[in-house]
Parts: structure tokens; C-alpha cells; sequence
């Protein structure tokens, strides 16, 4: 029901706001006129209306319904969904789409607590049997607050871009505001029961998107998937639909971007299969550049598309393996398009020209055009879609061969499929629990700080690396940067160091046998590596009188044969735990239990250093991994979230042309030298955080700064903190609000080692100089501390609430919010429910006990 008539009838509601807009009585009455009005031909402001929503919350209270204002999720069940049912919104065009909760880890073992955020879309369907097309989002807020509280455009534009949806409503129970991706506008107040209907929202979104629903383009828009929605994540579904609706305005090419870890091959897969499934795929060719994404590939396809899914091979009567099948698993190299030379090779002798109906270029960044012009050439009438890891552009200052190459892929890839359709960051991945959280730390070798002369290499006896031979002056350089360390000049001394303050770290942080990977210079430095981290690790155990795993560390190089170790790297827990590479684990290898990526290699390239870092980026639950670690030594870490600008070379003067290259100078010999100190400056520990929307290290005081400021702009003093906290709404919705700002308490709790403490206390001591407790400490402080209360009540109704405080001791604040709760053997036992009603509301007692403990 819409209350302002009712309330411009009342003097003292008037009253209140002649005195506040310092207006007189005729005026009040034409206010509410145009406040009550069903059109949009009101002139009021939007902070006018703000200030009436706000006044008519408030008399509502007071004067109709005599009572406190609802929470958020009080306001969307009881006033908003009411509301938007009544405009033809039916509960199947309703979905919550929930994120992976958060992760805390008790007693060293992780575990999800709270629900993860939730968003309610808006979903339209063609007919009853369709797949439901997301059109909007519908944010509910408190109802005492204005409909578009916290709706900023930025806010707006970002949510619309998550969710890939063009509308984004707000409400408070009474009135809804309204943003549009495509206008830019937000929109005056205005009554919930002129909230749009799904046939209207159909149709400013065909005209949003430039589609049409009914068209034979938009099909595969609205083909279910096959076994239902359960399994999606709510990206993906926005990156599958993304797609679908540029195929549905005639267009055939579509690049996606998203995060490493992500699933990528999931979403091929079910495009694919949607789009078979709306009759259009005759067939389609799924093309990598790794033998072990093609692995994974076939395997995800199988399982989806059976015996009609095959890897493209020759076989011994020199046929196509893939021959009868739909859907092709290839890589560049089956295909022998990755050479020059294009003509008789095994693409144009066993497919005629346009013979895929659709092409997907999985880890298309890592290719440049070269390599795929060929396939897409001879397929131009295919739909064609391409599937990245890395941001839309790499522009760099880095005037160096590999980032030039990084630009001209990216390029490449923005000049044929256009801009990404959809984009999904590794901070996003992180924000939403779906990837782990990364922390670096960072350390600075001091000898790659300073250089190396020739005078101090000439005084310490430099041999050939090879051979052994005392090289003389002459055959050495003037100077050796940090770049060239392990490469043409090996220095002993600095693997040591730098192994040395690794171990270290690894056996402070859970011990050393934890899954690393550790990016080398070269094949000889991945061999030195392995070897000083073996000798470490048979010393460290040799001291701790533990027995020592074989095969604890190892190269794995292409040279290595490395590919041979992967298995055992994968999948034992007993051995394999140190993978020292150069190249091969950067792409194309799932091992999701990597704890720890590590930085001994001066990384030049973008693409490579977020393909390196996406190693480590995968939740793996069953080894307990729910974070990972970057080391970085070399300071590769610069390159998350920066532009990477590249300057313009200066042309020269116009003449003949250049001149001829000179002949290249005879090879330089590797030098080996030792006898230098070597040691490593801790460099500062970071959290991978988001700044304008860029993932960016943050110092870890940083990343508290910023979650104490948030804090305190929303809740000003620990009273005001401990009173949202004692709520469950209230609380989940400031961790939210948090969680979306960019601040994780979580990651703080798990960097700083505060498993032991409940987020309680974390916050508390960062926005309010609280001397933290453990969840132990705070459960026996309420014993002692409120033993009087507690004498007080009956015997048995004291023993369940120490029972229940010792499951605050065990869990946290969620334990006392359980619904299972009073079914555990030690609140019964001690009285239960039973002892608390003989006293009151449960629920009363149960608010009253949480105020004692974080009183405590």
C-alpha cells in the first residue's frame, strides 16, 4: 500500500515538512500531489523525494503500523516480492544467484562460513518450456532507507557488467529507483506497484540489447542446459549469454576474458552444446595449443557430447581420428598450422573450406594471428569465438621482444573479435570465493640491486660454465644487470640465498613440503634450483630426525621431459613437492592443490605473468587450499593491473634506407662465479586487492587502513559495531558491503594468523584498537565475567548457556546462529531449548548471551 495520501492528511507530518523545506502550506499540499502522482510528469528533485521517502518510513512506523522498520531481507519478503508478484513476477523468474561463500580456516582447517553475497535477477521467458533470459537486477534495501541508497552509477555500471544484465532496480518496500546501462540515468522514485512487468522489461530489453527473442539468431539464448542450472556459476551464465546475444544480432565473432581458474572449458562446452541443442551446430572445432588442454578439453566434451566429441590426430592409415564426429578437439600443432609453410598441411587436406559450422580458440592470448588466421580464413562463415585469460589490452613502456609480441597478440585479438563481451577479473574470482586468495610477499636480493662489475667478477676466479675454463678480462663483460643473473652469468651463491629464504618461508608458513612452483631463468637454473632445494630439505630433515620423502624436489622443463612428473605433481601427497620450471607449467596444467608460485625469473611479459600467477589461482578443498602465495623475488608482481605503454619509436631522417645489420658478435661464454654475499631485504608482505578496477598489490597496513576506514564511515564506535554484529542481517550485510569495497576481513584473518580469533575480534581491532581475544578466551571470559547473571538463573538453563558458548569457542559468532544448534548432544544434555523457554524467548536469551560475550 502507498501511504502518502494518508500522511499529507496529517498536521504534524506536515508540519515537519513545511519546517524542513521552509515552505508554506498550499505548497506542502501541491508536494504531495505530485509525491503521490502516477506518472512521471513530477518535477520533484531526487533528493526531495529522498527526504519525503525517508519522512514517510518514518510516520508509517510511527503512526500506521507501530513498529521497527524491516532489514533488508525483511523489506524484499514481506514488501517487495509481494509487490513485483503482483506485477507478473512469478517465483520462477526470480533467481538468487549466490556466490561461493567465504572461507575461514578453524584450527588450521578451512571450512565455508556465511552465505556468499546474493543477487535477485530478473528473468523474462519466451515461452513456459524456455530457458529464462536475465534482464535485470533488483537490489532490496533497508526499509528506513531511500530506494537508491547506495546506487551510484559506478555502482550501477558495475553491476550491470557483472551480472550482464542492462537494468539495475532498487527498492525500499515502497518505492523502486531504477538504473540504466544504456542511458547512464537513474531514475526519481517512483511507487513499487508501477514496477515494470515482464513484458515490458522484454521489450526494452530487445531493444537494449538490438535482438529479437522470437528470431531464429536468439535460439541458443533460449535452450535450457542440459541437466539444469545447478552446476553454472552465475559468470558464467552471464558470459554464455553475452555471447548469445551478439550471435542473435547477426554478428559471428565473440571474445570472452576471464580469469585463470574460472572454468572457460565449461562454458565452451555448454555453448556448444546450446547451441546443438537449438539445432544450429553441424559441426564445431575446439582448438588449443597444449597437449594437456587438449586432454582436459576432450574429457569435458566427452562427457557432454559422448562419442560425438574426438581429438583431431592422423592415424596409422593416415585417416582423421575426428573424422565422424561433431565436435573436433585440436591443437595448432595436430593441425600443422603453427609453421609457415601452410600448403598440403593436415588442415587443408582433411577439411574443405567452411567445413565448421562454429570454432571456439581456447587461451587465444597466448597465440598470435599467425597461428590462427589460417583455420578461421578457411572457416569464414563459421560463428567464431574466442576465450582469453589475460585483461582486453596490454599496452607497454617495456620496449622489450616480449612485450611487443604481447601487444601484437592482444591486438590481434581486439582487432578480429572486437571487445571482449564479457570479462571476468581474477579480483572478482577472488571477491566472489570462486578462486583462491592471493597474498604476496615480496623480497629484493641485494645483488640484483647494485649489479655486477667486471672488477668484482675479475678477483673471484669466473670459469666457463660448460667447460671450466678461468675465463680472462677479455672475455667478459664490462657489467652483469639482474637481468642476465642465471642466464649468462650463474651465480651460486645467489641461488643459495634466495632457496634459502624460500625454505625458510615454507617451513614457517606449514612446513616444506607444501606444492610450489618455481619460474627459472633458464633449463641450467631450474636444475640448480631443484638440486639446493633438495639439499635443504635432506638437511631439514636430518636436523628434525624426520624421514625424508624421495622426490622432493625436481625439474620440469620441456628439455626435462617434465611432462613425465606432472601425474605425480598432480595427484601424490607424499612426494613431488617442488616443480622447478621454465616454460612448461605456465599454461595448460590444472593442479589445483599449487600453494605457492614463486618468482626467481625476471618475468618481461604480461601474458606470461598472469598466466604464471593462474597456476596458483584454484581452490583446491580437498588438499585445504583456499589461498595461495606469491614470492616474488624479481619483482614481477609490477605488472598486475598497471598500463603497460608502449613509446613510439622515433622515426628517423628520410633517406636511402637502413643500412644493412651488422654481422652478430661470436657467442659470449656463460660465466660461473661465486664467492659474493648474498642476501635477501624482506620487501614487504601485499594482498592482491582492486583499484578502479584493476587487481593491484596493496600493502597488508594498506589493506587494513582501508577495511578500519570502511568500518568506522559505517559504524562510528564499538557500541554501534557490537550492536550490527549481534544481528545477523545487519552483520552479513556490513561483511557484504565490506567484501565489495574491496576489503576482505577474511584475508586479514588468514594472513595475519587469526584462525583462532572470530571475525569479531579482527574487526574489532582494526576499526576500534580492541585488544583481540581468541574464541576460546572471549567463550571462558564469559563464564567468569558474568558469573553473577548466570547464578541467577536455573541451574540447567545456565548449563545450556555455557553449552552454547562453548560452541562460540569452536565456531564462532555462526555456531550460535544455527538452526541445528539445539539438536547437539551437549545442549541437550544440558537442559536445551526447554531450559531457555522456562525463562523467556528463546531467541531473547540467545541475543541477551551474544551481548555478554562480546561484552566480555
Amino acid at each position: 500500500m502507498y501511504y502518502s495520501v494518508k500522511l499529507s492528511k496529517c498536521s504534524t507530518y506536515r508540519g515537519i515538512t513545511g519546517l524542513l523545506l521552509n515552505i508554506s502550506d498550499p505548497q506542502i499540499t501541491q508536494i504531495f500531489a505530485d509525491y503521490s502522482c502516477k506518472n512521471d510528469k513530477s518535477t520533484l528533485s531526487f533528493g526531495l523525494y529522498s527526504i519525503l521517502d525517508r519522512m514517510t518510513g518514518f510516520f508509517i512506523r510511527e503512526f500506521i503500523m507501530n513498529r521497527e522498520p524491516y532489514n533488508e531481507a525483511d523489506t524484499r519478503a514481506k514488501l517487495i516480492d509481494p509487490a513485483i508478484h503482483a506485477r507478473g513476477w512469478s517465483e520462477d523468474l526470480i533467481r538468487r544467484e549466490e556466490s561461493a561463500p567465504a572461507v575461514e580456516i578453524i584450527n588450521g582447517r578451512p571450512r565455508r562460513r556465511h552465505k556468499g553475497r546474493i543477487d535477485y535477477t530478473l528473468r523474462i521467458k519466451v515461452t513456459h518450456d524456455t530457458q529464462p533470459v536475465a534482464v535485470a537486477l533488483l537490489e532490496a534495501k533497508k526499509e528506513s532507507l531511500p530506494p537508491g541508497h547506495g546506487l551510484q552509477q559506478a555502482k550501477g555500471y558495475a553491476s550491470c557488467k557483472r551480472l550482464n544484465v542492462p537494468f539495475v532496480f532498487s527498492s525500499n518496500g515502497h518505492l523502486f529507483v531504477e538504473f540504466s546501462s544504456i542511458t547512464g540515468l537513474t531514475s526519481q522514485p517512483k511507487p513499487l506497484e508501477e514496477f515494470p512487468t515482464p513484458g515490458e522489461l522484454r521489450k526494452r530489453y530487445e531493444q537494449a540489447r538490438q535482438i529479437d527473442l522470437d528470431s531464429e539468431l536468439a535460439k541458443p539464448l533460449l535452450v535450457k542446459y542440459a541437466g539444469g542450472e545447478a552446476q553454472r556459476r552465475y559468470y558464467q551464465d552471464a558470459a554464455i549469454r553475452a555471447v548469445f546475444e551478439k550471435i542473435a544480432r547477426g554478428e559471428k565473432r565473440a571474445l570472452l576474458s576471464l580469469a585463470t581458474g574460472a572454468g572457460k572449458t565449461f562454458i565452451a562446452v555448454n555453448l556448444l552444446r546450446r547451441i546443438a541443442d537449438a539445432g544450429q551446430l553441424k559441426r564445431a572445432l575446439f582448438l588449443c595449443d597444449r597437449d594437456e588442454l587438449r586432454s582436459q578439453g576432450l574429457g569435458a566434451f566427452t562427457n557432454v557430447f559422448g562419442a560425438n566429441a574426438a581429438p583431431v590426430y592422423q592415424r596409422p592409415d593416415g585417416k582423421n581420428n575426428a573424422k565422424n564426429a561433431r565436435i573436433h578437439i585440436a591443437t595448432y600443432q595436430t593441425l600443422d598450422v603453427d609453421r609457415d609453410d601452410s600448403d598440403g598441411n593436415f588442415l587443408t587436406k582433411h577439411y574443405p573450406e567452411n567445413h565448421f559450422s562454429h570454432i571456439i580458440i581456447d587461451e587465444c592470448h597466448r597465440s598470435a594471428w599467425g597461428k590462427w588466421s589460417q583455420v578461421l580464413k578457411r572457416n569464414s562463415d563459421a560463428v567464431q569465438i574466442g576465450l582469453t585469460a589475460t585483461p582486453r589490452e596490454i599496452i607497454t613502456t617495456e620496449n622489450t621482444p616480449e612485450a611487443q609480441e604481447d601487444m601484437e597478440i592482444s591486438a590481434d585479438n581486439l582487432k578480429y573479435f572486437g571487445e571482449p563481451v564479457y570479462e571476468y577479473s581474477i579480483t572478482q574470482g577472488i571477491e566472489d570465493g570462486y578462486l583462491a586468495a592471493c597474498q604476496i610477499q615480496k623480497g629484493r636480493v641485494n645483488l640484483d640491486e647494485t649489479g655486477i662489475t667486471l672488477e668484482q667478477i675479475a678477483s673471484r676466479n669466473p670459469r666457463d660454465a660448460i667447460t671450466g675454463r678461468t675465463l680472462t678480462v677479455d672475455e667478459l663483460k664490462e657489467r652483469y644487470e639482474k637481468t642476465e643473473y642465471e642466464n649468462r652469468i650463474l651465480l651460486p651463491d645467489r641461488v643459495l640465498a634466495m632457496c634459502s629464504d624460500l625454505f625458510d618461508y615454507l617451513v614457517s608458513t606449514g612446513g616444506p613440503e607444501q606444492k610450489t612452483i618455481i619460474f627459472c631463468a633458464r633449463d641450467r637454473h631450474a636444475d640448480d634450483v631443484a638440486a639446493t632445494m633438495n639439499n635443504l630439505y635432506a638437511e631439514w630433515c636430518s636436523k628434525n630426525n624426520l624421514e625424508r620423502k624421495e622426490s622432493y624436489a625436481f625439474k620440469c622443463t620441456q628439455k626435462g621431459n617434465g611432462n613425465d612428473y606432472l601425474p605425480d605433481f598432480r595427484g601424490a601427497s607424499r612426494h613431488h613437492f617442488i616443480a622447478t620450471t621454465v616454460e612448461l607449467l605456465t599454461t595448460g596444467v590444472d593442479v589445483p592443490c599449487v600453494k605457492n608460485i614463486v618468482f626467481f625469473k625476471y618475468v618481461k611479459s604480461p601474458i606470461s605473468f598472469y598466466q604464471m600467477v593462474g597456476r596458483g589461482t584454484r581452490i583446491d578443498e580437498p588438499s585445504n587450499k583456499m589461498m595461495f602465495t606469491v614470492y616474488d623475488y624479481t619483482n614481477a608482481t609490477r605488472l598486475f593491473g598497471e598500463d603497460f605503454r608502449t613509446k613510439k619509436k622515433k622515426s628517423g631522417p628520410k633517406g636511402p634506407g637502413p643500412e644493412p645489420p651488422p654481422p652478430p658478435p661470436p657467442p659470449e661464454p656463460t660465466v660461473i662465479v661465486d664467492g659474493f654475499e648474498v642476501y635477501v631485504n624482506e620487501a614487504g608482505k601485499y594482498i592482491l586487492g582492486e583499484i578502479d578496477g584493476k587487481p593491484v598489490p596493496i600493502r597488508i597496513e594498506e589493506y587494513k587502513r582501508r577495511i578500519a576506514r570502511r568500518l568506522v564511515d559505517e559504524l562510528p564506535d564499538l557500541d554501534a559495531f557490537r550492536q550490527c554484529w549481534i544481528d545477523p542481517a545487519n552483520r552479513r550485510s556490513l561483511i557484504d558491503n565490506l567484501v565489495g569495497a574491496g576489503c576482505s576481513p577474511k584475508i586479514i584473518q588468514t594472513v595475519e594468523e587469526m584462525d583462532d580469533y572470530d571475525l569479531y575480534d579482527v574487526l574489532a581491532e582494526l576499526g576500534y584498537g580492541l585488544a583481540p581475544q581468541t574464541r576460546i578466551l572471549r567463550a571462558e571470559a564469559f563464564k567468569y565475567k558474568h558469573s553473577d547473571w548466570l547464578k541467577t538463573l536455573p541451574d540447567n538453563t545456565a548449563a545450556t548457556l555455557k553449552a552454547i558458548t562453548g560452541q562460540f569457542a569452536g565456531g564462532g559468532t555462526d555456531s550460535l546462529e544455527s538452526q541445528h544448534i539445539f539438536e547437539l548432544p551437549e545442549i541437550i544434555n544440558a537442559g536445551g531449548l526447554n531450559a531457555l523457554s522456562a525463562i523467556g524467548k528463546p531467541a531473547d536469551i540467545l541475543k541477551m548471551t551474544k551481548e555478554r560475550i562480546f561484552a566480555a
